[in-house]
């Protein structure tokens, strides 16, 4: 289900990205449809050459990573997030999703927000050549336990400091309740947050705080 109205992204800019994508890859037009109809069979046509290669060129990585965070639609950006995460490793497109939230405009912080929940796609060896020669992998090429805390850190600020609703109740949404799943030196940040959002005029946010509060107890 596509979100363009809600997020700010245009099919032009998710076009342009698979474009780049379809160029890397030598992949031919798939003809000329609308510009929405157009930048998804574009999607489709790179998305089994891009998981069935062994390996992917480094400068790969930030149009593959851009394609992920422009793509509209939640239940497809995983279409590039996957290749990534076999290729360069969860740990690389963990951080660079956190980039995204941290400096990016609202609209790049909404498709990192889609593409995050995407970055955590189990690995398996029969799944891409790019796993590793003989189904061994590097474990550092998917530690990401720290990238996570950045996550919650950045998604707490970008809570904090946005001025657009619909960006807070992004970010705020996708955030655990448990205050067990955030490191302790984000208590004091995850304690602020839940005293704004247990005052917040929009419900869901209000409801997410009593939530929290409700696990401490």
């Amino acid at each position: 289900m596509a979100e363009d109205e809600q997020s700010g992204i245009e099919p032009r800019s998710f076009l342009t990205c698979v474009t780049e994508l379809a160029q890397l890859l030598g992949v031919g037009d798939v003809g000329m449809e609308p510009e929405d109809r157009h930048a998804r069979h574009l999607a489709h046509a790179v998305r089994k050459p891009l998981l069935g290669r062994a390996s992917l060129p480094d400068e790969w990585f930030v149009p593959l990573m851009a394609a992920a965070v422009y793509d509209p639609d939640p239940s497809f950006c995983r279409w590039f997030v996957e290749p990534a995460v076999y290729a360069f490793g969860r740990r690389r497109v963990m951080a660079a999703l956190v980039d995204y939230l941290r400096t990016g405009t609202d609209a790049e912080r909404a498709g990192a927000v889609r593409a995050w929940y995407s970055a955590h796609v189990p690995l398996c060896a029969d799944r891409s050549p790019a796993y590793g020669p003989g189904g061994v992998r590097d474990p550092a090429l998917d530690e990401s336990q720290d990238v996570k805390a950045a996550w919650l850190e950045a998604s707490l600020r970008v809570f904090a400091e946005a001025t657009d609703l619909r960006m807070r109740h992004r970010v705020l949404l996708g955030l655990p309740t448990s205050r067990a799943a955030y490191p302790p030196h984000l208590y004091e940040l995850l304690e602020s947050t839940l005293t704004s959002a247990g005052v917040h005029p929009d419900p869901h946010i209000r409801r997410w705080a009593a939530a929290a509060d409700h696990e401490e107890v």
